[in-house]
C-alpha cells in the first residue's frame, strides 16, 4: 500500500504541473491570437456562495471578476501569475522541493517588477491558482508557516515522509500532545480504527483535559485540536476519517460568534476558501457546544459581549450556513441575554463535569451516544 501512496503522489505532481502549464499555456495563445490575456475568477464574497444540493457545502456561486492586462493592476498580477507557475513546475514539481507561503513571497524579491509588495498578495495569488486549476495548494507543495494541529484516539495509519514511512498508532505510539497533523494529509493511509466518533475541540485546555480524564479512552474517540481556526490539513484529515471511516463528527468549541464560525468552516465550508469545500467540509458534523441554550441551563461563568461580538451575531444571522431554525434561534438567544462563553467555563462545575456529564448527554442528544 506504501507504494499506492509514492504513485499517487507521482500522479498527483503530473496532474498539477499540467494543469499549471496550461494555465500559461492559455495565456501564451491568447497573446498569439491577439486576444487580450485575461482569466476569469469567482467572486471571494459572503454574497457569491450557495449551498450544493450534490456535495452538502457550500460553494461560490456565478458571480465572477476577470484579471485582464487591460490595466496595469491586471498586468502586473498576470505578469506575477506566469512567475508563480514558472517556480512551482521547475522548483517545486520538478525537483520534489516545496516551500511556506511565507518563503515564496521572499522569493519573488528576485522577480524584479513581478515581486509582491507583501505577503497577502501572493497568499491570494495561490489561492487564485487553486481556483484555477481546481486543485489544492498541497499539489503544488505549498505548504502552512504554522505548525500542524494533533489528533489523539484508537486509530492506525501510515504515513509517507522524506524519510521513509512510519506506521503509528494515535494513542500508543505518541506522548500526551498527540499525533501532529502534516500539512499534506493525502501521505496518510488510515489502516484501523475502534472510534465511534471524531470530536473536533477548539481550544488546547479542553483537548488537553479530555486527555487527562481518559475521554477517548472511555468512549472511543478520536480527539482532534483545531488550534482555533483550523488549519486546511486539520479540515482535510477530519473529511477523511469521516467519509473513508465512516465516523460521525462533533466540533466542540466556546461559545461566542467567532467559535459558531470555526464550526462552519468544519461543516460547511469557509467564504475564503470556498473553491475547496468539497474537499475540505464535512457537511454532516453536529455542534455540540457550548451553546447559548448552556449557559443559560448551566449558569456557566460568562463575559458580555462587546461590540464587536454583536455586530458578528447579527450577521451570522444573514449568513446562509447559519439559515436554519437551530442558530437562529441559538443567535437570537444570545443577543437577548448578551453573554458568552469559553469551554473552560465548564471547570466552575469541576474538572470532571465535562467529560462526565455534559459530553456524554449532548452525544446522547445528538444521537452518537
Amino acid at each position: 500500500m506504501a507504494d499506492n501512496i509514492s504513485q499517487q503522489k507521482t500522479e498527483h505532481d503530473d496532474i498539477a504541473s499540467g494543469r499549471l502549464l496550461g494555465l500559461a499555456g492559455k495565456l501564451y495563445d491568447q497573446f498569439i491570437d491577439e486576444v487580450v490575456p485575461n482569466v476569469s475568477l469567482p467572486s471571494r464574497t459572503k454574497a457569491n456562495i450557495e449551498y450544493s444540493e450534490d456535495s452538502d457545502v457550500w460553494v461560490y456561486g456565478d458571480r465572477e471578476t476577470e484579471r485582464s492586462v487591460k490595466t496595469v493592476k491586471g498586468a502586473f498580477q498576470l505578469l506575477k501569475t506566469s512567475h508563480v507557475i514558472d517556480f512551482l513546475v521547475k522548483n517545486h514539481l520538478g525537483q520534489n522541493r516545496g516551500s511556506t507561503l511565507r518563503e515564496l513571497y521572499y522569493i519573488s524579491e528576485n522577480w524584479d517588477i513581478a515581486k509582491f509588495r507583501e505577503q497577502p498578495e501572493s497568499d491570494r495569488l495561490i489561492e487564485d491558482l487553486e481556483i484555477i486549476s481546481g486543485l489544492q495548494r498541497e499539489y503544488f507543495h505549498m505548504r502552512p508557516e504554522e505548525d500542524g494541529a494533533t489528533m489523539f484516539g484508537p486509530i492506525r495509519l501510515r504515513e509517507e515522509t522524506k524519510r521513509g514511512d512510519r506506521v503509528i498508532h494515535c494513542q500508543e505510539d505518541i506522548g500526551e500532545s498527540g499525533y501532529q497533523i502534516p500539512f499534506n494529509v493525502e501521505n496518510i493511509e488510515f489502516l484501523d480504527t475502534d472510534a465511534k466518533f471524531i470530536i473536533a475541540i477548539e481550544t488546547g485546555g479542553m483537548y488537553a483535559r479530555l486527555i487527562e480524564n481518559g475521554f477517548d479512552d472511555r468512549n472511543d474517540a478520536i480527539l482532534v485540536h483545531l488550534k482555533g481556526q483550523p488549519a486546511r490539513s486539520t479540515r482535510r484529515i477530519i473529511k477523511r476519517m469521516n467519509e473513508e471511516l465512516n465516523i460521525p463528527v462533533v466540533v466542540f468549541t466556546d461559545g461566542d460568534p467567532w467559535s459558531y464560525r470555526i464550526f462552519a468552516s468544519v461543516a460547511y465550508g469557509a467564504i475564503k476558501s470556498a473553491h475547496l469545500s468539497e474537499h475540505m467540509a464535512t457537511p454532516g458534523a453536529q455542534f455540540i457546544g457550548v451553546q447559548p441554550s448552556d449557559i443559560v441551563e448551566y449558569e456557566l461563568s460568562t463575559d458580555k459581549l462587546t461590540d464587536k461580538d454583536v455586530a458578528a451575531l447579527r450577521s451570522e444571522l444573514t449568513d446562509p450556513r447559519f439559515a436554519s431554525d437551530y442558530w437562529k434561534e441559538q443567535i437570537s438567544l444570545q443577543l437577548d441575554i448578551n453573554k458568552k462563553a469559553e469551554q473552560q467555563a465548564f471547570a466552575g462545575k469541576g474538572l470532571d463535569f465535562v467529560t462526565d456529564r455534559y459530553l456524554p448527554e449532548r452525544l446522547t442528544d445528538l444521537g452518537i451516544l
